[in-house]
């Protein structure tokens, strides 16, 4: 027997044109889902693993106001640069006033009479020996023998001294007379008045005193005999 046949049912859409369909965004990669959105991000809404606003100065950071690390313990600090200073004006345009002292001048004036030869020592026998006694306790004996009279702009100067025996004494004073002029006035910068010389002593060498000492007791040898 035929099976009867089932009528059709008319479309409803049929014959009718599509509507605009609803505009929806363009999506052009995965969304992650609302789970991984949160992953990356806290309760406040930053992402994890970057701090708050403590976290501006940190080093390495790159926000924020640098901080100072401290140096360890124990670290020998950087020696600070050197500090030029350049002079725009003269220093004769600068106030001020220079001393120089009768000891500066004294030691200058001694160190160029020793320089003189025929010049044993500075002194005389009582300042060589207070001299000797002060260089024994750590003091300083490089004035002894020489002293010195200082001014504005002017110095005075003396020296006593031992010379050596068979020079000419006259000779050592006027030498020793010129170096402490000379020393003096390109060292210390003053105008010498004067340089006085005294010569107080002449060192004899060993054989010679020794000699009267020998006579005096080969005398006295005769005299008991």
């Amino acid at each position: 027997m035929d099976q009867p046949s089932t009528p059709s049912v008319p479309d409803p859409h049929a014959g009718r044109q599509p509507g605009p369909a609803a505009s929806q965004p363009e999506v052009t990669g995965a969304q992650p889902a609302r789970g991984q959105e949160m992953a990356g991000q806290d309760m406040t809404g930053r992402p994890q693993g970057r701090s708050g606003p403590s976290a501006a100065g940190t080093p390495g950071s790159g926000t924020g106001v640098p901080v100072e690390v401290a140096a360890p313990a124990g670290a020998t600090p950087a020696p600070a640069p050197p500090i030029h200073v350049v002079l725009d004006i003269s220093p004769d345009d600068i106030g001020g006033r220079t001393v120089i002292g009768e000891q500066a001048v004294a030691r200058v004036a001694g160190v160029a009479a020793r320089s003189v030869d025929g010049v044993y020592a500075l002194g005389s026998g009582a300042s060589r020996a207070l001299g000797a006694v002060r260089e024994a306790v750590g003091g300083s004996g490089g004035t002894q023998g020489v002293s010195a009279e200082v001014g504005e702009t002017e110095a005075a100067i003396d020296v006593t001294l031992v010379a050596v025996y068979g020079v000419s004494l006259l000779r050592v004073a006027d030498e020793v007379r010129a170096a402490v002029y000379a020393a003096v006035e390109q060292v210390a910068g003053l105008s010498v008045v004067e340089v006085n010389v005294t010569v107080a002593d002449v060192h004899l060498p060993d054989t010679m005193e020794s000699r009267p000492e020998r006579a005096a007791g080969a005398t006295a040898v005769e005299q008991d005999g």
